[in-house]
């Protein structure tokens, strides 16, 4: 078996492990709801618990490192997750330290978004690009941004906090306590919640229906104007109008060779694509309209495949590139067998 690592995509509902080669192949997959309330010690315990699944259902596998990725605000130099929000009871909490002492392995760790910028960079829509800017459009807007080759990570690795771009001074309350957020404008959930505005329980409207009278979602939206609903269509041309100003301004601000556009609400990205492009022709200025805006390749596998890399990618500073070579000429340790936690 090739060289690979153990990845770990830690999310709020959602915790993500598998075993990921160099080319980026995700060889094996688990996963189970993270339980964030329970709190760091219950949650880094589920972590060790899933990567001594992996490794014991993968006895012949030659794992170099983990690589790892959760919500920030976090410290990747200093491998520490300061305080995320969506994570109760976490608070400068060493992971890569508990980590790397449970398993005697190299361990990296990332902000989540930076992750699946890595993962479509290295992977996936971005490939073969210096620079590009990753945004995720879903319950909320985050991204990452990759400069000439690397991270852009800013002080303590607090950089790209692109959903908080102020882009308008009307609008409802972002959860961080501004109005006119990127976020609080453009994500799929205010898009969710403007569809629930225009409508009402039993009103008949195609939306109402695909919701079964409930709170309408950016999904009921997108299925809607695929069935060529006009309401739907109409708040499909306002998100992308709101996506294209934000986007505008990322181009203005780190001149990417690409955009990619991930999240939930990519998956209506060819209804939004034409006035995402249009609102970016009108509003950049000439040098930046022809970077493209694409949509992500990996899904929710990016978060995962990115954090892999961390420990398999060549020349990325801090990894085990000896190791790496190592392994693959067959002069290094045969396997992780001490790596599995007691």
């Amino acid at each position: 078996m090739s060289t690979l690592a153990l990845a770990f995509d830690l999310g709020g509902t959602e915790l993500r492990g598998a075993l990921v080669e160099r080319g980026g192949e995700v060889v094996a997959r688990v996963s189970e709801p993270t339980m964030a309330e329970a709190g760091s010690e219950a949650v880094i315990g589920r972590i060790i618990a899933l990567a001594n699944k992996l490794l014991d259902d993968h006895p012949q596998a030659k794992v170099l490192g983990i690589g790892a990725c959760a919500p920030g605000p976090l410290d990747p130099k200093a491998g520490i997750v300061i305080g995320p929000p969506t994570l109760s009871g976490w608070h400068n909490v060493p992971m890569i330290d508990i980590l790397s002492r449970q398993f005697g392995l190299p361990v990296r760790l990332e902000n989540d978004a930076n992750a699946a910028a890595l993962g479509e960079w290295r992977y996936g829509a971005g490939r073969g690009s210096e620079s590009l800017v990753f945004v995720t459009v879903s319950t909320g807007i985050g991204g990452g941004v990759i400069a000439d080759g690397h991270i852009y990570h800013g002080r303590r690795g607090l950089a790209a906090e692109i959903g908080h771009m102020t882009i308008t001074g009307e609008g409802d309350r972002c959860f961080c306590g501004n109005v006119g957020c990127f976020e609080a404008v453009a994500s799929g959930t205010a898009l969710g919640r403007r569809a629930t505005r225009l409508t009402a329980p039993g009103d008949g409207s195609q939306l109402r229906r695909l919701s079964s009278n409930g709170d309408v979602s950016a999904r009921h939206v997108v299925e809607a104007a695929r069935m060529g609903d006009a309401v739907a269509r109409d708040l499909v041309e306002a998100e992308a109008h709101w996506l294209g100003i934000g986007f505008t301004n990322l181009l203005h601000l780190y001149s990417p060779e690409v955009i990619v556009m991930g999240g939930g609400l990519s998956n209506g990205f060819d209804l939004l694509a034409p006035g995402i492009r249009a609102t970016i022709n009108e509003r950049a200025m000439q040098a930046y309209r022809d970077v493209p805006v694409v949509p992500a390749e990996l899904g929710d596998r990016a978060g995962l495949v990115g954090a892999a890399s961390l420990i398999l990618w060549e020349g990325e500073p801090g990894t085990a590139l000896s190791m790496v070579q190592d392994q693959e000429t067959g002069d290094g340790a045969s396997g992780p067998a001490g790596a599995r936690a007691g």
